[in-house]
């Protein structure tokens, strides 16, 4: 493709990476409940389901779950159900006593699966592509394929540093409130209503 189509491409993925979205939100929440490394994590995670969407698009996936009401379903109900019952098991999580040491944290590699399922079974993301990756194709200029692996890849690899950045920051706040533990209780609650927040949206979710 141009050049020029590809800066274009650049600047409106910036502009939309300074836009928090369902994916900075789960980061934010795994990040203050558990520390930068979980938050990084969580980001390559979810940015492995976003090379998964890549892939789909560019041999017609996503096109096939717009455009079929019960594969659509599926995914979004799937990923609806998988981030509410994180909100739950957040929810239940006990407080620990005040002479107790913290509670151990989750293993990184269940915080990678976490992170990879919640964006994998994300329908918007699906539709994300195929709505957005065609404005910027030229089947003049050679394989559509070929071009929605560069716009994909160039998007991923925004998105990882983007993601990565509101990881650190959310870790940094995330160590005062774990060593406030009066703070904790509302850290816990924070979480789970994030998760829960995100199913429930996920589950309303149009093809539209």
């Amino acid at each position: 493709m141009h050049w020029t189509t590809w800066w274009l491409f650049v600047t409106t993925e910036i502009v939309l990476c300074l836009t928090p979205g369902p994916a900075v939100l789960y980061i934010v929440a795994r990040s203050v409940k558990q520390g930068r490394a979980a938050g990084l994590v969580s980001v390559l995670g979810i940015h492995l389901g976003t090379a998964v969407h890549i892939a789909a698009a560019a041999v017609g996936l996503s096109a096939l779950i717009v455009s079929s009401a019960l594969a659509f379903a599926i995914v979004k109900y799937l990923g609806a159900a998988y981030l509410i019952w994180i909100g739950i098991r957040t929810f239940m999580a006990k407080d620990p006593p005040p002479e107790a040491p913290a509670a151990p944290a989750e293993p990184l590699r269940r915080v990678f699966r976490d992170g990879f399922v919640v964006n994998l079974f994300n329908p918007k993301t699906a539709i994300f592509f195929l709505a957005f990756l065609p404005q910027f194709l030229d089947p003049a200029r050679g394989a559509l394929q070929a071009q929605i692996l560069v716009l994909g890849l160039t998007f991923m690899g925004l998105g990882v540093m983007s993601d990565a950045m509101y990881a650190l920051a959310a870790g940094a706040a995330g160590d005062f409130v774990r060593r406030n533990r009066r703070l904790l209780r509302w850290q816990r609650w924070f979480a789970g209503g994030s998760f829960v927040g995100l199913g429930v949206t996920a589950a309303f979710a149009t093809r539209k």
